[in-house]
């Protein structure tokens, strides 16, 4: 396993992480999560991203209990807030002063930890004034409770607002969490320039597009069964975007482009997003521990600038370039 350093902080994190979206607590038994999370651990992965939305709180739960023997020193605990997870009352959601000193409180909790590595503000919130947010991140921050702070799925601009403020009030504002790939690349134009300048690194979630670029998916034919696609209750609708032919036909051209690397065409897609300077870390998933040991072969590997431009030709058109798909909802 390689390292990066967040942004211009002291803080590094493995190239690769372990993320638990749509996985503990939902699609995998318990057990099954904890063989997964000791893969991560016996591959080098130091970093672990979670959500207190995740399966409605038991994804941190499930992670907590992973990591339970681990040396917290070694670890590097990620989690955010934003979407609501009790009875979706008036100040259960959002990023409201209230919800997210509540919300903080009750994810240690889950995750049997006095602190969290980085706290994400899992979209921005239109409702509620900026400053009023980034001062109750400013307060957990004094009171030891989270090191970092980051975002996940914001704009350049709000970016830059969040960077203007978190000076203002003297806290390390460091990272962005959004899904980036070889087919959704929607933050290179202007999201990664805003990071760059206000000192801020990508911590990429779907790098594999939800399973569409291990090449599981053919056109013309029906989804596996018990593949993600097929999921309604978990993840059809992030992957249904890339679910179609002209995507599907073109991800079956690069699979000799990953031979030639030397890759599995997962281990390609993973490399490919760890190729931007603005990228720490590439967030993977998994229901069974080989998934790991499989995806942790892309730490290190530098892919040149020919099969670069030879991913980029073979995906032509299908690639999704506009920054206007970032986006976080208008209310909750």
């Amino acid at each position: 396993m390689e390292f990066r350093r967040l942004g211009r902080s002291g803080l590094s994190v493995s190239e690769i992480s372990y993320g638990n979206w749509l996985t503990h607590g939902s699609q995998v038994e318990e057990d099954q999560a904890h063989a997964c999370i000791k893969a991560a651990l016996d591959a080098g992965i130091t970093t672990f991203d979670t959500a207190d939305v995740y399966a409605n709180t038991a994804a941190e739960s499930v992670l907590g209990r992973g990591l339970r023997d681990q040396r917290r020193e070694s670890l590097e605990i990620f989690t955010k807030v934003f979407w609501p997870t009790g009875p979706k009352g008036p100040n259960d959601k959002g990023l409201g002063r209230k919800h997210i000193m509540e919300s903080a409180h009750a994810s240690l909790r889950r995750l049997g930890t006095d602190y969290v590595d980085l706290y994400q503000a899992h979209r921005f919130d239109h409702t509620t004034p900026l400053e009023e947010t980034m001062l109750a991140f400013a307060d957990l921050v004094r009171q030891g409770k989270v090191l970092y702070v980051g975002v996940s799925e914001w704009t350049a601009e709000q970016i830059t607002r969040g960077a203007e403020l978190a000076r203002e009030l003297k806290i390390p504002f460091v990272s962005n969490q959004p899904q980036y790939n070889m087919l959704w690349r929607v933050i290179e134009d202007q999201v990664v320039p805003a990071s760059e300048r206000e000192g801020m690194s990508q911590i990429v979630w779907s790098p594999i597009a939800q399973g569409v670029l291990t090449g599981k998916y053919k056109p013309g034919q029906p989804a596996p069964a018990g593949s993600r696609a097929t999921d309604e209750k978990g993840g059809a609708g992030a992957v249904r975007r890339f679910m179609r032919d002209e995507v599907l036909e073109r991800v079956e051209k690069l699979t000799p482009l990953a031979e030639q690397a030397g890759l599995s065409l997962a281990q390609l897609a993973v490399a490919w997003v760890l190729q931007n300077r603005n990228v720490a870390s590439a967030i993977i998933g998994a229901s069974r521990p080989e998934q790991v040991h499989e995806n942790v072969k892309a730490a290190g590997v530098k892919l040149d600038a020919d099969l670069m431009a030879a991913i980029d030709d073979t995906l032509g058109d299908v690639v999704e370039t506009d920054p206007r798909h970032t986006k976080s909802p208008e209310s909750l």
